[in-house]
C-alpha cells in the first residue's frame, strides 16, 4: 500500500529521491499494516503456548524490523510498476519514478537490495516461518501492483498480502497451526484490508475512473459505505470466533473485539467519502486501531 505523497522539487540530492520511494519518511505509516497482523499472530500463539515474556518481545521486534523492510521494498516494486498509471493520477504524478527524476534501473538495483536484507533476516527464522514468509512476499506481494489491471477488487489481494504475516507470526511460536484460530483471523485481516484501503482509494475515485485503473472504490460508487461497513463486521465476527476457539480471555473480547467495534462506529459514522483529507485521516487512524487489537492479545497473554 502506498503512503502519502508530496511535490517533489528538482533541487533534491538525488538519494532524497530514493529514499521516497521506500516511504520511510511517511515511518510508521504503511509498515503498520503489514506489521499488525504478524504482531497478532505472534501475539495469538504466545497465549496459547505460555511463551516466556523474553522469547515474545524477541519474535515482536524481528517482525517489525521485517515489516518495515518488506513495505519499503513493496513501495518501490510498486512505483516501479505504477510510473505509467501514477502520471495520471494528481495525488501521485510527482513521485520520483512517475516524474522521471529516479532511474527504471535505479529503482530496480534498490528494490533488490531491499529484498536481500529481507532474506538475510529471514535466514534466521525457522523453516516453516521462512516458506510461509516467501509466499508472503513473492506471489502475494509481488503480484499486488498487477491486481489493479486485471481486476476491480485489487483490495482483495492486497488483503491477502498484508494480513498473511499472522501465519508467519504465529508459527514462529506454535508450530501446530490451528486454522480454525489463524486462518479465520486471517480472512478477518482480508476484510479490514478491503476497509481501510478502499478508503484510501476514494481520494482516487476520479483519476483512477479515468485511468481505467480496477479499485473497490470506483466499482462501488455510492454503496461503498455501506459495504465496507459488512466487511468491518465480518471482521470483528472473526476476530470472536478466533478468540473462542484459542480460549482468549475477557481483555481480548472487551479491548480487541469492542475497541474494533466501537472504533469502527466512529469511523463510519464520521467518514466524509468525497472528503480527501478525512479520507487520508480515517486510513491513519486504521493504522493505530491494530494498537488497541493488539493490546487486548497482549493483556490475555501477560494477565493469563
Amino acid at each position: 500500500m502506498s503512503s502519502r505523497n508530496e511535490p517533489i522539487s528538482k533541487l533534491k540530492p538525488r538519494w532524497q529521491y530514493y529514499f521516497e520511494l521506500t516511504r520511510l519518511g511517511g515511518f510508521p505509516f504503511g509498515t503498520q499494516f503489514i506489521f499488525w497482523p504478524s504482531a497478532w499472530g505472534v501475539g495469538m500463539a504466545a497465549y496459547s503456548k505460555d511463551l516466556p515474556m523474553e522469547s515474545f518481545i524477541t519474535h515482536t521486534v524481528m517482525f517489525a524490523l521485517g515489516s518495515t523492510v518488506l513495505h519499503a521494498a513493496a513501495c518501490v516494486l510498486n512505483d516501479i510498476c505504477d510510473r505509467h498509471i501514477d502520471r495520471k493520477v494528481e495525488r501521485t504524478k510527482h513521485r520520483p519514478l512517475a516524474s522521471g527524476v529516479v532511474s527504471v534501473s535505479g529503482a530496480t538495483a534498490l528494490l533488490f537490495s531491499f529484498l536481500s536484507a529481507t532474506l538475510v533476516m529471514l535466514s534466521f527464522a525457522n523453516s516453516d516461518v521462512f516458506m510461509y514468509a516467501l509466499v508472503g512476499i513473492f506471489p502475494l506481494h509481488g503480484l499486488y501492483p498487477l491486481m489493479k489491471r486485471w481486476t476491480s477488487w485489487p483490495q482483495i489481494w492486497l488483503g491477502l498480502a498484508m494480513g498473511w504475516g499472522l501465519f508467519p507470526g504465529w508459527i514462529s511460536v506454535n508450530q501446530n497451526l490451528k486454522y480454525d484460530v489463524i486462518g479465520v483471523f486471517y480472512l478477518g485481516s482480508v476484510c479490514w484490508t478491503v476497509v481501510y484501503d478502499t478508503i484510501y482509494a476514494c481520494q482516487d475515485r476520479k483519476d483512477d475512473l479515468r485511468a481505467g485503473v480496477g479499485s473497490a472504490a470506483v466499482i462501488l460508487g455510492s454503496w461503498v459505505r455501506p459495504i465496507l461497513a459488512i466487511f468491518a463486521s465480518t471482521f470483528i465476527a472473526c476476530m470472536i470466533y478466533a478468540g473462542i476457539h484459542n480460549h482468549n480471555g475477557p481483555y481480548f473480547f472487551t479491548v480487541s473485539v469492542g475497541g474494533a467495534a466501537l472504533f469502527f462506529l466512529w469511523v463510519f459514522s464520521t467518514w466524509k467519502v468525497d472528503d480527501n483529507e478525512d479520507c487520508l485521516s480515517k486510513i491513519t487512524a486504521n493504522g493505530n486501531m491494530g494498537v488497541i487489537i493488539w493490546s487486548g492479545i497482549f493483556l490475555d497473554y501477560y494477565l493469563k
